[in-house]
């Protein structure tokens, strides 16, 4: 059963979460920060089990833009995931009263808990990051441009609608992500210099058949994370884009082990 929907508003926007209570008092609280086209709803199932494994008190939300959250406060900018990660996240936790979070992030949402633990000067007792981007690759932007015929070609808008207020919400959502990825003025991006910020111990997992994403993003976070107590890599075989629905039993058993490993709350 999931739990309530509920809203909070965060620098003028209207943010669509959910929260799954905790099992367990002395776990930290993980937050779940979705991919470029996610929602809460695009999570299904996922962030549920995870707390109910981990025992943790667990968030769930919508970005500006996503789900039933308020729509994008205006085109896209190549800051726009620091711009969540500093302004928007922070002002959500502090309405929710959240310290001292586990980050759990996928694609979008893992470069956006990144920047937060690195550069926004705030507590995190851990991030788990799923096929993060890092930087700019152009296996990205060849993924991004194969999945425009199929969002041409096929029932995907229908889909991706489900999971969002309405379909032009998801067309929307689908025409800003492309638009900014495949941007000349994002070609640049990049958060490597982020890295050395984050002073908690983190969990990287990749797919070794990411079309998104190759290897090489994950060993930049273990490069460059040089003053987290424990940078820990997992590289999954028959696993694309997303590890939580390709291998979802060895990602929930990895999140378990990570929780598992953080001191207890105090």
């Amino acid at each position: 059963m999931q739990p309530e929907t509920c809203f909070a508003e965060v620098a003028g926007r209207r943010l669509e979460y959910r929260i799954h209570p905790a099992h367990q008092v002395e776990r930290p609280t993980l937050v779940f920060l979705h991919e470029g086209l996610g929602s809460v709803a695009m999570w299904r199932d996922f962030p549920a089990r995870v707390a109910q494994a981990t025992g943790c008190r667990t968030l769930v939300y919508s970005r500006q833009g996503y789900g039933l959250s308020d729509p994008a406060e205006g085109p896209r900018r190549p800051d726009y995931m620091h711009r969540e990660a500093l302004v928007f996240l922070p002002g959500l936790l502090d309405q929710l009263g959240i310290a001292n979070p586990v980050l759990v992030g996928h694609s979008d949402g893992a470069s956006i808990a990144l920047i937060h633990a690195g550069a926004s000067g705030r507590a995190c007792a851990g991030v788990v990051v799923m096929a993060p981007h890092c930087f700019v690759e152009d296996v990205t932007l060849a993924g991004i441009r194969a999945a425009q015929q199929v969002w041409e070609s096929t029932d995907l808008p229908a889909r991706l609608a489900k999971h969002h207020r309405d379909a032009a919400t998801a067309a929307d959502a689908w025409r800003s992500w492309q638009n900014i990825w495949l941007a000349a003025e994002f070609r640049d991006w990049n958060i490597e210099d982020v890295l050395p910020g984050i002073r908690c111990p983190i969990l990287a997992i990749q797919g070794v058949d990411d079309e998104y994403g190759s290897l090489d993003q994950i060993d930049a976070i273990a490069r460059g994370a040089v003053n987290s107590p424990d940078v820990d890599l997992l590289k999954l075989a028959d696993c694309r884009h997303s590890p939580h629905k390709d291998q979802a039993a060895a990602v929930t058993e990895a999140v378990l082990r990570f929780v598992d490993s953080l001191p207890l709350r105090t």
